[in-house]
């Protein structure tokens, strides 16, 4: 592995979010603990933040309760920051939320992120069994303010009542977001994370749109964007379009079967017969990522930057070969000088 210049910086603050997503045929233990040792790897490898999401009822998802996961990172590393990306607040009391990461922060003190999304339940199943609505992430600004004043002791929605241990801890938090959440974390005044769900022009546009109306607070006294994508590198081009397809095809079933499933080998997938709807959800998820040779990835991800103004990206590629995960993981630190 070739060694870090002296002195040189990064092209730009990497960190990972990774799914928990499973393989056709595996147990779901598999992928969790796949998730801790990518963790360990991505520490080594020099990436600022490690963050795990939530799913509920999904079959191609592992990662059910991150808060838990997120213990069991933190606990297998050292340095490198931990998280979620993200809590769905609006499936949660805010208080469970905060004494949650009041406990994560207690134990590893200075390493702990709360990145919260605004996402419920995906099928009226999930939504009933949580105890939510479709409309319950309507509420989310009032959830947003009640949880952080859980922290600093001002929240008045239930007088009397404090959460311990996290009354006093000052654990970051951040706001997902694909559009609308970004007028939303500018009004909390906190760091946005945002993708391009809809687009890099939607994604470009809020982002203008949450510099613009951002309130400073005592959590950022400025903005801060975290944009977040798939990059697939490899040692050419071919086999980093082959990392993107077992996602993209789960991605495509998802949208013409209404069921997102275990990632299946690129092999099986590439000689599957799809329907005329199947092959166009699929090449569309196809298109909008970042994958090529090194120097091709770190070229595309420094123009990324360069047009969104992004002070970190949030890296959140899955792929059914894990060791050619691992290698693309290692191939862009490498690229963009983080090791």
């Amino acid at each position: 592995m070739p060694a870090k210049a002296p002195g040189r910086p990064p092209a730009v603050r990497l960190s990972v979010l990774d799914r928990s997503r499973t393989r056709r045929g595996e147990e779901p233990a598999e992928a969790l603990r796949a998730t801790v040792a990518l963790a360990r790897e991505a520490e080594r490898l020099g990436y600022h933040r490690f963050w795990v999401s939530e799913h509920h009822g999904v079959p191609g998802v592992a990662g059910s309760a991150p808060t838990v996961l997120a213990a069991a990172v933190a606990s297998a590393t050292t340095r490198i920051r931990v998280g979620t990306g993200g809590v769905m607040l609006p499936n949660h009391r805010p208080m469970v939320v905060a004494e949650q990461f009041g406990v994560l922060a207690a134990l590893f003190p200075g390493r702990i992120d709360m990145g919260l999304g605004r996402s419920v339940g995906f099928t009226d199943g999930v939504r009933r069994a949580l105890g939510r609505e479709k409309d319950a992430a309507d509420d989310f600004a009032a959830q947003l303010a009640e949880l952080l004043g859980w922290f600093d002791g001002t929240q008045q929605v239930h007088p009397g009542v404090r959460a311990r241990p996290a009354e006093g801890l000052r654990v970051p938090a951040f706001v997902l977001a694909t559009g609308e959440g970004a007028d939303l974390a500018a009004a909390a005044g906190l760091p946005l994370v945002i993708a391009a769900a809809h687009g890099e022009e939607r994604m470009l546009a809020a982002i203008d749109r949450y510099r613009d109306r951002f309130r400073p607070s005592a959590q950022a006294a400025e903005p801060y964007v975290v944009v977040s994508g798939t990059v697939a590198v490899a040692g050419t081009v071919e086999r980093a379009r082959d990392l993107l397809v077992p996602e993209a095809w789960a991605g495509a079933y998802s949208r013409t079967h209404g069921e997102f499933p275990p990632l299946a080998p690129v092999a099986e997938i590439r000689a599957r017969t799809m329907s005329a709807r199947e092959r166009a959800a699929f090449e569309q998820s196809l298109k909008g990522h970042i994958a090529g040779t090194p120097a091709q990835a770190a070229a595309e991800l420094a123009a990324l930057v360069a047009r969104s103004g992004a002070d970190e990206f949030l890296v959140a590629t899955s792929s059914y070969d894990r060791a050619a995960l691992l290698d693309s993981y290692r191939l862009l630190a490498e690229a963009v000088g983080q090791v």
